[in-house]
């Protein structure tokens, strides 16, 4: 075990005033979690907790330095965190019950909860206010945090106005993140990646390791070889401190130091506080890895006691008064338990969906814009034809010209264009800035892009392959799609994450897949396929316009593929599919390259006299399931094409639907053509037969005509 370090932090250069409040949310802070164990063991709450009781002094000593304009990330033992910004902000007494109130009802599951009982404990956030919560992932929220602080720096040289939820800061130099994690997430591969990313682009975040000497049970000394998570901030050449995290105005100082630096422009600092936790790792942790010497040396070092004991040192304040403080923090929250226990109402299980995504942006008059205007196209010969690529260039270009918000990130996007061209020029036309090329970290890349779409950016990150999205899984999964619910519906995330997928090029395996279903299973995620460029074009301005992470995914094989699209402004709504080839025989449903396939096919089909009607799906989130059934209305039969693969995969789902929806119009059993279940093989001859090819299609629809 470290020993505690021991801290000489003066008081005598605050007013009375000021330490006591600390004193205050110290107190507010043990006895909220001393309250909450007495609860969980009285089964009056339930869930998980991991409770913030011994490291107060940390939270409160941090945020000290905490500015309105400014934000916080935290983890999953927040409540510390959550409480301190709080009652920070707090303008009068009537405004800190009110915090204390939604705190205790946001554990007990209760509507009147900062996150209306949908996220608990592990996920307490106040996002109006600049806290963008709290989550269960070691480490999943230090990227946001970085993603935050780029959106910060980002806006300093953007105008002002609304382009920042929470710009209403004022004071000198940029606004800060303060983002806390514990001592097991500097283990973690995204906390390099998001050090390493701050520190290239001199992000104002202050990264603040709750160093409470063990990792659950794992103690610290026994997965490192060097006693200070701080000497890791060496490696991406930003300061690192250490301080003892049991003194508050020690924490003060030290963070304060930072934020100066980081306000001024100059970047991350690594703080890391020497803290210790009373309690186990979670409520059923017996502490079995520690001993009873330990704990009573920590328990010497109480922050309360420290800060208390300075106080009577100084002469500044009297037992009495140091008294008074602890009551009146205990009274606070002995109100806030009755709040929540007996004046707050559960949430409404009609409500079960509410907050999950943002309003889509587009109406019905979009949606018949769109439809006239896609027939218009289809009518005329004179339409320029472009490719692919090209169509999704122009996307970005007109809505990063339309909106100073949007921005682009990704490997490789700037002279090199993007692997396959699509931002080929773009780097030119609005610099680095706004083109950014990233280190190869696709989870950076994604988290990221969570934390500057929650901070008010419009973010258009890319990852090359959709293969490589299985790295970024946390941060588009649990991060992202997750944020907006789990934070009560009060956030956004306007972020669309770009890559392509599919196979044809005979490059294997690992760079082959088409893995949409996967993307499609997670709640809080839009999925985007399109088959032509003008789909493209239209999908995704329409995309970066939404206030969802949408999944906007291309296929590979496309880039080159020419077709008709308009100079007008334009865009397509997402979650309306396109009837691309008419017929009454039989419903071919496909999306993205199996398109082109399934229409190859009806051409074929329709030599035979089968009048196949093909419909491309265009967004598989949300989906256009009115289309489907009109069509299986008119035709009675279906064939579902995908070039994921076939088990488990997204036609399966459509299957289902379609079965859900419209089994009595169904005149035979749907017939599925799909990927074969094997990675995907380099060979040419092999990758031929592992995906579908028209032969499939035209086989599969002469079965169901059967």
């Amino acid at each position: 075990m470290s020993s505690p370090l021991v801290s000489t932090a003066p008081v005598n250069v605050l007013d009375k005033t000021l330490l006591l409040e600390y004193l205050r949310e110290m107190w507010e802070i043990r006895i909220f979690e001393d309250t909450i164990y007495d609860l969980l063991t009285r089964n009056l709450i339930k869930g998980t907790v991991h409770l913030y009781a011994g490291e107060e002094a940390v939270a409160v000593g941090a945020i000290a330095n905490f500015r309105p304009g400014d934000y916080i990330t935290s983890t999953h033992r927040g409540h510390g965190h959550c409480l301190a910004h709080g009652a920070h902000l707090a303008q009068s007494d009537a405004e800190r019950q009110e915090h204390l109130n939604k705190m205790m009802a946001e554990l007990a599951g209760k509507e009147t909860g900062y996150s209306r009982g949908r996220g608990g404990s592990m996920h307490i956030a106040d996002t109006a206010q600049g806290n963008l919560g709290a989550t269960g992932i070691v480490a999943g929220n230090i990227p946001v945090a970085t993603g935050a602080g780029l959106a910060l720096k980002m806006q300093k040289s953007l105008a002002p106005s609304p382009l920042s939820p929470w710009e209403r800061g004022g004071g000198e130099g940029m606004g800060v993140v303060l983002c806390f994690f514990g001592d097991g997430a500097v283990n973690n591969g995204i906390f390099h990646e998001s050090l390493n990313m701050a520190s290239i682009w001199d992000l104002p975040v202050i990264y603040i390791v709750e160093n409470n000497m063990y990792a659950m049970s794992v103690p610290w000394q026994s997965v490192t070889k060097n006693p200070d998570a701080a000497d890791r901030a060496a490696a991406y050449g930003i300061p690192g401190i250490v301080v003892d995290g049991m003194d508050v105005l020690a924490v003060r100082e030290a963070v304060d130091q930072a934020v100066r630096r980081a306000r001024r422009g100059e970047g991350p600092t690594l703080v890391e506080c020497k803290t210790y936790r009373w309690y186990g790792h979670s409520r059923s942790d017996p502490r079995a890895y520690r001993t009873r010497d330990e704990e009573k040396a920590w328990k010497a070092r109480d922050p309360l006691t420290v800060l208390s004991q300075k106080l009577l040192d100084s002469g500044l304040a009297t037992q009495a008064e140091i008294d008074a403080v602890e009551q009146t923090a205990r009274a606070g929250i002995e109100h806030s338990v009755k709040f929540a226990l007996e004046a707050s109402p559960n949430p409404d299980p009609k409500d079960l969906y509410a907050g999950l995504y943002a309003p889509l942006k587009t109406n019905a008059l979009d949606i018949e814009h769109e439809k006239n205007l896609r027939a218009r196209v289809r009518a005329d010969k004179t339409l320029r034809h472009i490719p692919y690529w090209q169509a999704i260039n122009e996307a970005l270009e007109e809505e990063m010209k339309r909106d100073e918000r949007v921005f682009l990130m990704g490997e490789d996007i700037g002279i090199y264009g993007g692997a396959y061209g699509a931002t080929r020029g773009l780097l030119e036309k609005f610099g680095a800035e706004r083109v950014r090329e990233t280190p190869i970290s696709e989870a950076a890349i994604a988290g990221v892009g969570v934390g500057a779409a929650m901070a008010g950016l419009r973010p258009v990150n890319e990852i090359m392959y959709i293969d490589f999205t299985l790295l970024s899984a946390d941060q588009i999964a649990n991060q992202g799609a997750k944020n907006r619910y789990m934070f009560g519906g009060k956030s956004t995330v306007p972020f669309v994450l770009r890559t392509e997928g599919g196979a044809g090029r005979g490059i294997a395996a690992q760079h082959s897949q088409s893995l949409e279903a996967i993307w499609t299973h997670f709640p809080g995620v839009m999925v985007v396929m399109p088959a032509t460029p003008y789909d493209a074009k239209g999908l995704l301005k329409a995309a970066i316009r939404e206030d969802n992470l949408v999944m906007f995914i291309e296929h590979k094989m496309l880039y080159g593929e020419k077709g008709p699209v308009p100079e007008q402004e334009y865009i397509i709504p997402l979650g309306v599919a396109d009837v691309k080839r008419a017929g009454n025989a039989v419903t071919i449903i496909s999306y993205s390259r199996m398109v082109l396939r399934a229409l190859d096919a009806a051409d074929i089909l329709a030599q035979a006299g089968v009048d196949a009607e093909v419909i491309d799906l265009r967004t598989l989130k949300p989906l256009d399931t009115e289309t489907i059934v009109e069509s299986v209305k008119k035709t009675g039969r279906v064939v579902i094409v995908s070039e994921g693969y076939k088990n488990t995969g997204f036609n399966a789902e459509l299957l289902a639907t379609v079965n859900d929806l419209a089994f009595d119009y169904l005149d035979a059993p749907i017939v599925r053509v799909a990927a074969a279940d094997v990675p995907v093989p380099a060979s040419p001859a092999l990758e031929e037969f592992a995906i579908p090819q028209t032969r499939d299609i035209v086989a599969a629809v002469r079965k169901v005509m059967e």
